[in-house]
């Protein structure tokens, strides 16, 4: 994208084409101005269209642009947080209402595919949270636990099973979660855009926000070219919020740090291959502190990543962990070629649990997915577009209203987890 092979990778490659768009050239008046074409953007979009709500999205690049279009595309419940840790973290009420919509949040996204027929590669036989060593069988151990008490469709499964499932004998074991699979991440995001286009809203892309200000009863919203009059804001740009001196709405990005992360596809597997490798096609993620994950497209590609970003040096350190960590987890691959590399920011919360502001009158937003955006998008989304069609009063929202607060040293540890991954994957022997 933006002819950067490293961007969206191997996703911008297979997925269908984006709906067409332009830039805004012009004044227009809408219900609701949406700030970010990603996940939570278009599903805002989507939702409040089907309300009735008159929509006009803000893209500053293109649909996807953001971490809706780089991720792995595990479609996860939950958070990275322990289901317990939760409610203390939000108080009861608060945690309790967040665990469960972000327990179905899965499901949410898999009937969206379905029922607005978007070509994603959608797989829904769930994903494997894979323990390394004794110390991660502990910890898959506790969360299945605390998932189960709540229900969840959720099973701890021996380190048998697990190399059953995976094709690998590294692991201890494995959480299964049933509820969660994965998606071509890019090609969902373009088509809850072409969902939300359908039912009615407008996208405009190359339309970055370059000011906002009072209009009356509502708001104007300032691009190059063009500007929004709208009663409502949504501001759905999370990790890739603009910072610069006169950016709008830059505290989302002071309060977030940028974790990088990148992915790595092979070319197809053999059939045999295929058949012996994920041959259920869960998503997997291992425990380890610099973790990995792995996961199988349609086409049999097998996509590897780990934290860190693919430019300067760290292109060839981390390409070449990858290649070991394969050659280890997976000694029957022999040989094999890469095909796609690309990688992109997580936003990262001082706490991994994501913000609801209300950055002013009829201003809203969520940020701060933590690594997990594309379930938690897709329902946050639907729940901001609730809450201004009247359907859903703020004290029944899912997160407390908080003020972002901008965590301290956040460019030196953007600046140590690049460098720290570059290390770790030069010492690790996998």
């Amino acid at each position: 994208m933006l002819g950067d092979p490293r961007s969206h990778g191997l996703w911008e490659r297979t997925a269908p084409p984006a709906p067409p768009t332009r830039p805004l050239e012009r004044e227009i008046a809408a219900d609701v101005a949406v700030v970010g074409g990603g996940y939570t953007g278009c599903s805002a979009a989507l939702h409040l269209a089907e309300g009735g709500a008159r929509v006009a999205v803000l893209e500053a690049e293109e649909i996807g642009f953001g971490g809706s279009g780089r991720n792995v595309g595990l479609v996860n419940a939950g958070l990275w947080v322990m289901p317990d840790d939760v409610p203390r973290l939000l108080g009861e009420v608060h945690g309790e209402r967040l665990l469960t919509l972000l327990g179905a949040a899965p499901r949410a996204v898999f009937d969206l595919v379905e029922r607005h027929g978007i070509a994603c590669e959608p797989e829904t036989a769930g994903t494997l949270h894979l323990a390394v060593g004794p110390a991660g069988a502990a910890e898959i151990a506790a969360r299945a636990a605390e998932w189960q008490r709540r229900g969840a469709d959720v099973e701890l499964i021996d380190a048998a099973e697990t190399a059953g499932r995976t094709g690998s004998s590294l692991y201890a074991g494995a959480l299964l979660d049933r509820r969660a699979g994965t998606i071509q991440p890019l090609a969902y995001v373009r088509g809850l855009a072409g969902a939300a286009i359908a039912a009615g809203a407008s996208i405009f892309t190359k339309s970055p926000v370059t000011a906002y200000a009072r209009d009356g009863a509502g708001w104007r919203v300032e691009t190059p070219s063009g500007s929004v009059r709208a009663r409502w804001i949504v501001v759905a740009t999370n990790a890739y919020t603009s910072n610069g001196a006169n950016a709008p709405w830059s505290a989302i990005r002071e309060e977030i740090v940028h974790l990088p992360y990148f992915n790595i596809a092979t070319k197809p597997l053999s059939s045999n291959l295929a058949r012996a490798i994920l041959p259920e096609r869960q998503g997997c993620w291992d425990t380890k502190t610099i973790l990995s994950s792995f996961r199988l497209d349609r086409a049999g590609r097998l996509v590897i990543g780990s934290v860190g970003a693919l430019r300067g040096s760290g292109a060839s350190v981390h390409r070449s962990w990858a290649r070991r960590s394969l050659a280890r987890v997976f000694p029957q691959l022999g040989e094999i070629e890469f095909e796609a590399e690309w990688y992109g920011k997580i936003g990262m919360t001082a706490d991994a649990v994501p913000r609801f502001h209300r950055l002013a009158e009829n201003v809203v937003s969520f940020s701060g997915y933590n690594g997990r955006g594309i379930a938690p998008g897709t329902v946050f989304g639907a729940v901001l577009a609730r809450h201004i069609l009247g359907q859903m009063p703020e004290e029944a929202l899912p997160l407390p209203v908080t003020e972002p607060a901008a965590q301290s040293f956040r460019g030196l540890r953007e600046a140590w987890y690049e460098a720290g991954a570059q290390i770790a994957h030069l010492s690790s022997r996998v």
